[in-house]
This record gives structure tokens, sequence and C-alpha cells, in this order.
């Protein structure tokens, strides 16, 4: 089993011949798209153009995702391989150059009166309603198609350069822990061990390294902002939260119930915090470089031949699609493993339904939360695998509903992990989980609190780092509440998590907490219905990319603009935090 991932099946190096046609057939497909919307300008026969546009829109997002995936996928396994930096600009400015022809063809489609008409007739435009529908709202805020132009091609030297800064300063820093210099992911893995001095000086360890380099990122997150911020006021959003859910084809109603159940169930999570700290020696809440710590006995080493068959045998219980498809990922090199230097952080995955196939990274050490992690990654690899079958415009799906397969995946295995043990060894699983959607629901909200505090802030001045460490600890104590030590926090997160860096998408935090009580939610459903939800489960993750978050959710009859949904998966989280502290009480 090869332990890095293969991208043959995009092409086998930039000198590919498959590689070069390529290119030239997108410089020339911009080029006939940029001459068939002048002559929309005219007076064109509508249905024959409309059916025209579809036909070029699908050609260009499947040529411009394959090329720009596989730069990337290149880049985020080596970040400082010049020839792939100068391979992504380029793609960056041919991609750039489909902005103004683009937005003159969602104008012509919004424009249409007799859309209906023409959907009766034709089955591809009947498939593509929703597609539609959402181009009618967007193209509400389009600009003149020059300005549009402009926005993309200034986009390579502002908001996307000050990303690629960001995502290459850490990707590259160099931290000086105990005598020995490492990377920036190594250092933050040893959060979970299980030796307190480890922890703690890797905690000093990481918040020094981020010295060397908070002020440049502070020029990344301020300008990347700013153009945000610029970009909304222009085409007439209320704010970028406004923009950034419509984009996730999302309702206000629907994340303020979600927030308003997060918050009446923060002090569950306080409390979690609080207990644990007492079990640590603690008294004043629990310092930040603890929150990892791990809790019972629980020394499982897992080799990545063992993570895939503990993964196959939890999922084969649940579907067997989903097995099949865990089993695919492992032997054909969709995942590379193994942390290294010039490797980006953390994990992801990217679908690449032209393909059907994905691909994962992961900075694998053979924990049980690795394991959890290939899990969770996975599962957005089998949320791919459910709407592949789409036409080309219809496979994307928006930010909420994108962490939904992926925390269902985790549910499964972590349940079926503490079912399997008891003792010291059912508490260290326990407490894994509840680390977990801690994470999710706590720091994810201090990173939502963050986010919007940046944007208003950054509409009247520039904020330097220590004013971003500042908004960062205040979030954090809002967030956390006293269930942290309030002396050791971590100013910096705002530095190393890239999710902040995006100059066309924002707020990509509460998409993990809704993703992550979503998925409980459904997971509970299950548990009810048994074989007669996974049927409705598949719909919805199909559904996805083709309907409104709301309307997603009815496929499993869920509604998700009242709070009690939410407050029924958030029960399930204090219903551990119970037993967790039942199992742990020191008698």
């Amino acid at each position: 089993m090869n332990k890095e991932w293969s991208l043959d099946v995009l092409y086998k190096g930039y000198e590919d011949e498959k590689y070069k046609k390529d290119w030239e057939e997108l410089k020339n497909l911009t080029k006939e798209i940029t001459r068939f919307s002048e002559g929309l300008k005219e007076t064109p026969e509508e249905e024959t153009a409309l059916i025209k546009a579809i036909e070029y829109m699908e050609q260009y997002q499947v040529l411009g995702c394959k090329l720009s995936f596989y730069i990337m996928l290149r880049q985020s396994v080596n970040t400082t391989d010049s020839q792939t930096v100068n391979e992504l600009n380029a793609v960056e400015k041919m991609l750039s150059l489909s902005s103004k022809p683009m937005a003159a063809i969602h104008k012509f489609i919004a424009g249409i009166e007799h859309m209906d008409t023409y959907m009766e007739k034709h089955a591809k435009l009947k498939a593509y309603k929703f597609f539609i529908s959402e181009i009618k709202k967007e193209a509400k805020h389009l600009l003149s198609d020059e300005v549009e132009e402009v926005i993309a091609k200034l986009n390579i030297s502002a908001g996307s350069a000050w990303s690629s800064m960001q995502s290459f300063l850490t990707s590259t820093l160099e931290v000086e822990y105990r005598g020995e210099v490492i990377t920036l992911p190594e250092v933050r893995n040893l959060a979970y061990s299980d030796d307190a001095s480890v922890r703690k000086d890797a905690y000093y360890a990481e918040l020094q390294s981020y010295e060397k380099i908070k002020d440049a990122i502070s020029y990344s997150l301020n300008n990347i902002k700013t153009q945000v911020n610029t970009i909304c006021e222009f085409r007439g959003y209320e704010s970028p939260l406004a923009m950034t859910l419509q984009q996730s084809k999302m309702k206000k109603e629907t994340l303020d119930a979600m927030l308003e159940a997060i918050r009446e169930y923060l002090p569950v999570f306080h409390k979690y915090l609080k207990h644990k700290a007492r079990l640590l020696g603690y008294h004043s809440g629990l310092p930040w470089f603890d929150m990892f710590a791990p809790m019972g006995e629980s020394n499982t080493k897992f080799s990545v031949e063992d993570s895939k068959e503990y993964l196959v045998k939890h999922f084969r219980g649940f579907a067997d699609d989903l097995a099949d498809m865990v089993e695919e990922a492992f032997d054909n090199e969709w995942i590379d493993f193994y942390p290294k230097k010039g490797k980006v952080g953390g994990a992801f995955c990217e679908n690449m339904p032209f393909v059907k196939q994905s691909r994962i990274l992961s900075n694998f050490t053979g924990t049980l939360k690795d394991v959890v992690t290939l899990a969770h990654e996975l599962g957005h690899a089998y949320h791919g695998m459910n709407i592949q079958e789409h036409l080309p415009l219809n496979v994307d799906y928006s930010m909420p509903v994108a962490e939904t397969a992926s925390t269902f995946n985790e549910a499964i295995i972590m349940e079926a992990a503490i079912k399997e043990t008891d003792g010291s060894e059912r508490i260290a699983l326990i407490e894994s989980q509840l680390q977990d959607v801690t994470q999710i629901i706590c720091d994810i909200y201090s990173r939502f609190l963050f986010e919007s505090a940046v944007f208003e802030k950054s509409k009247t001045g520039f904020l330097f780092a220590d004013e971003l460490k500042e908004i960062m600890l205040s979030a954090q104590k809002e967030a956390y509440g006293d269930g942290l030590d309030h002396e050791y926090l971590h100013p910096y997160m705002w530095v190393l998590k890239g999710h902040y860096y995006s100059e066309n998408l924002s707020f990509y935090n509460f998409p993990y907490a809704f993703g992550g009580l979503f998925a409980r939610g459904l997971y509970e459903k299950y548990k009810v219905e048994g074989e007669e939800f996974i049927p409705k489960y598949r719909a919805l993750l199909n559904a996805t990319t083709v309907m409104d978050v709301e309307g997603a959710a009815k496929e499993a009859d869920i509604n998700l603009e009242e709070p009690q949904f939410w407050r029924s998966s958030l029960k399930t989280i204090e219903n551990l935090v119970e037993e967790f502290i039942s199992a742990t009480e020191r008698k």
C-alpha cells in the first residue's frame, strides 16, 4: 500500500502531453466563451443561446477543475516547489479571464423570462433548475462585466496572494522545541501527548514560533478582510455574513436557531472542561495546553494498514457502499498520509466527480484521533460519491452541509469504538469524543466571534498583531467561559487557521458546528429508524447540490429553522458529559 497519493488519474506531471493538451484546450475554450458572451450583447436566438451557454459552462467547469485541482493538490504536499507555484499562478491568471464572460453569461441567463418554458422542452435545463435559480439570485449582486474582470484579475495579486503567503509561512515555519527544529504540524500534534511536560513545552514552543511570522500574517488577514468588505459593499450585500449565507444556500433563520441552541448549551461544555481540569489538578479552569490531554488509558497505536481494517469493519455495519469506497481509497492511492516539511498541516478531502474519485490529505501519526480524522475525510469522499452522477454544474455543495457526511462517519466510528471497550479504555474514548465536540462547538463559536469582530473593526482601521491577539482572546473567553484558565489561552489561533484566509470564502467556521450537530441529529435518527434511514441519508447527500440547506434536510424529515432540532443534538453531548463525569468522579 502506497502511503502517498497518486495524481496520475489527472496527469503524470507537468510534462504530460495530456496536461499540455488540456492547457491549450482551456485557453481556446476561454477565447470561445469570451466571443460567445460578447455576442450576447446583440439579440441572439434566446433558446439556442441558453443551451450553448450551459454547454460552455459545463466544459469550463470540468476542464478548469481538472487543471486547478491537480496543481493545488501538488502544492499542498510541497508548498516550496517553485514550478508548482508558477503553474498555480498561471492557472489562476487563466481562470480569471473567464470572470467577465461568465458574468455576462450569468446576466443573460438571469434575464430570461421564459425559463420555465425552456425547461419543459429540455431535460438538461430542468435538471439545472436549482442551479439556474441560484444564478438569478446572485445576478442581483453582479457588477458590470468590466468591473467583474478587474476584480478577478486584481485578486491574483491581492487576496489570493495574501492567502498563499499565509499558507507558505505556516507550512514552512520552523519550531524550536527542546533543542530540535520541527514543523508546525509536528509541534501541534504534541498537544495529544500523554506526557504533561511535553504538552506544556510544545504549547510554549508553538506560541513562540508565531512571533516570527505574526506581523506578516496580520497583513494577510487585514488585506483579505478589507477586500471582502469592499466587494460586499460594491455588490450590495448587507455584510460578509449575508454574502456567506447566500453562498451557503442557507437561511439566516437556520443559523440563528443553531446559535441560539449553542449558547444555551455552552455551560455543558464548560462543566466538562472544569471537571477535566479538576482531574488534572487545576482549580482555575483547564489551561489550553492540557485541553487535549488524554484521559484514561488508551495506548492503542494504529498503522495505516490497521486503520484500513478498522474503518472498513465498522463502516461495513452501516452500508456496504461506504465500506467499499474506503477500501478503494486505501488501495488505489487516494490518500497522502504522513507529515513532512513543506506539506500543509491538518487534513482535507478534494472531491473530483469528473473522475469519480477523491484525494485525501492527512498528517497521520498512528493515534485513534488520526483514524477518526481519516474517517472524517472519507466521509467527504462518500459525499462526493453520492453526487458524482449529477451533471457537471450540479456537483458543488455549500459550506454548511459540507461537514455532514464527514461528521456522520465520525459518529459511526466513535460509537462503535466506545461500545467495544470498558473501564479506563472506555473513559479515554468518551473523553476523546468530548474533545472533538468541544472543538466544533466552543472553538468554532470563538472563531465565529473572532471573524465577525475582525470584519467589523477592519472597516475603520488596520488591526496589528497585538490587537488581533486581544480579539482572539476575547472570543475564546466568551466561548469557553470559565471552563478554561484565562491565563493560558491561545492568542495566535488566527495565525494558523487557513479558514480565515480565503478571499472567496468567509466564515468557514459555523459550517463545522452545523455539520457536527446536523450529523449527530441524523445519527440519532439512524439509531431509531435503522435500515429505513439509509436511503433517506443517501437522498439527503444527493440533494445537497440541487437544493438549499433546508430543502435537503427535509429529505430526512428535519426542520432546521427551529432551535429544537439543534437542542436535541446538543442533548446527546450533554449525556456524554454526564457519563464522563460519572465514570471519573473521585469517590
